[in-house]
């Protein structure tokens, strides 16, 4: 197998609120129809990321023939973009972007047996879509997702606390003036970004890009989480699953690490309240363990997908 081994395509998405017809893109790694493993499906970060930062996961695929399906959620990537919706809290909701994953499930024909795995907001998406009761979902892992957005909030005071505190200033300036955009302000978050969210040093191309999508089209991340991982203004601010927690009847693996911006505080709650967890923290890593300790991340999973 190799990691060239790969298919892309589209699949049309019905949002009538869009007013156009929208399409979700995707890459899939190996058959689906291949019942040696059932598929695992990857939701990325953002809100408004792109996939690629995922891609090592595709480690499962050539090493352990587990078939993956990556994809964009619509909004950000080469699915569909909506700047119009800029600032529109109603159209960015949770349940747009649970809509759009039972679609690609039922594209795929494989509502009825699958994996799921989300990273930050996809691990947050991933828990919400989970208290839906999905009747093919077999595994669920939430990758440095918070139970709530005010314990991650606390999570990133603290944190901003250790900078600098030039970097500090000049992150609170911006912030007060509504300068966020301004260039001085992106260039101070970068010590908090490659402490606490990416500590490969360089960073993987695949990170780089997703921060690149974001500068084309801050759409999504800006309407639901704000200017910056830790000026958190957008609509997902009072976000929290922490009372159905226990709706979530799966097979459950928590993970972050050591550094990461979303803290022990953080998964908790998830870890006191489901039926069926078990919690795996990377002591190298900071919020992305699957390039940080890649091969001990692909481990970890595998085994765990494999019951």
């Amino acid at each position: 197998m190799s990691a060239e081994d790969f298919t892309t395509g589209e699949i049309d998405f019905t949002v009538p609120s869009s007013g156009q017809a929208t399409k979700t893109w995707y890459k899939v790694y190996g058959d689906l129809a291949n019942k040696k493993h059932r598929p695992l499906v990857v939701l990325h970060g953002g809100p408004g990321v792109v996939h690629d930062y995922m891609l090592s996961l595709s480690d499962l695929w050539t090493k352990n023939e587990i078939p993956i399906i990556f994809y964009d959620q619509i909004g950000g990537g080469m699915s569909t973009h909506l700047p119009e919706k800029n600032g529109d809290v109603q159209f960015w909701s949770v349940q747009l972007f649970v809509a759009e994953l039972y679609n690609l499930l039922k594209h795929f024909k494989i509502e009825d047996d699958f994996d799921l795995l989300g990273n930050s907001w996809g691990a947050m998406f991933a828990a919400e879509f989970a208290v839906t009761k999905p009747k093919g979902l077999k595994n669920l892992v939430l990758a440095s997702g918070p139970a709530s957005m005010e314990l991650f909030i606390v999570s990133q005071k603290e944190k901003l606390a250790e900078l600098p505190q030039e970097i500090q200033d000049t992150l609170k300036k911006h912030e007060d003036a509504g300068t966020t955009d301004d260039p001085e302000y992106k260039q101070a978050m970068m010590p908090f970004l490659f402490k606490h969210v990416c500590r490969v040093n360089p960073p993987p191309a695949e990170f780089m890009v997703c921060l690149g999508w974001l500068e084309k089209d801050p759409t999504v991340y800006h309407t639901m989480n704000g200017p910056s991982e830790f000026h958190i203004v957008g609509s997902l601010k009072t976000w929290s699953i922490l009372d159905r927690i226990p709706e979530i009847t799966y097979r459950t693996l928590l993970t972050n690490g050591r550094y990461d911006e979303v803290d022990d505080n953080c998964l908790q709650p998830f870890f006191d309240k489901l039926q069926k967890v078990k919690w795996i923290q990377f002591t190298e890593s900071s919020h992305l363990a699957h390039w940080e300790e890649r091969d001990r991340y692909m481990k970890v999973v595998a085994d765990f997908l494999a019951v």
